[in-house]
């Protein structure tokens, strides 16, 4: 019995360690802010979270990317809260550009984020497999303590690896 304690305790420090270095105890900085227009270059989505075509949506970012088909950084609108409307997203799932004069590859189209619009802003650095719900739960948090009621638009980016940045509009 004394070894199997040993045991999970060993495989507990593991997980400890493991979770620290992908930046797991890491909390995000979070302001209230003004936002900047941004442009987003991608394609809609709406469906299951669970649905293929999701997937296929950020495959073809990567691949946009990786071929140099555009410059820019992974970035989304979400215009729901999944977690509120079952397992339904709304989504434009793209990339960030510098500005709209790019040349879209075939199938994108172009959105534009308008700016000057206050919003929570929170900012992370960790695996990119633990950012989403890092950001959206301090955005929420941060919302709840100065009780601001936030928009169902969300915008998260990923500007370098491991680094994610997500923007709530506050409702006015």
């Amino acid at each position: 019995m004394k070894k199997l304690f040993y045991v999970v305790a060993g495989i507990a420090i593991v997980l400890l360690v493991f979770y620290t270095y992908l930046g797991g105890f890491t909390a995000p900085n979070v302001t209230l802010a003004t936002s900047q227009t941004m442009y987003v270059a991608g394609q809609p989505f709406e469906g299951s979270v669970e649905d293929e075509a999701m997937g296929q949506a950020f495959q073809r970012v990567s691949q946009v990317l990786q071929e140099q088909e555009l410059q820019g950084h992974p970035g989304n609108i979400y215009y729901n809260d999944p977690d509120k409307s079952g397992d339904s997203i709304r989504a434009f799932i793209g990339i960030i550009i510098p500005d709209s004069a790019a040349q879209l590859p075939e199938g994108y189209t172009l959105r534009m984020v308008p700016g000057g619009r206050k919003v929570v802003r929170a900012e992370a650095t960790a695996s990119i497999a633990l950012l989403p719900k890092k950001l959206y739960a301090a955005v929420f948090e941060y919302a709840q303590e100065e009780e601001l009621k936030l928009e169902d638009f969300y915008v998260e980016w990923f500007p370098e690896d491991d680094k994610g940045v997500l923007e709530v509009p506050v409702k006015q």
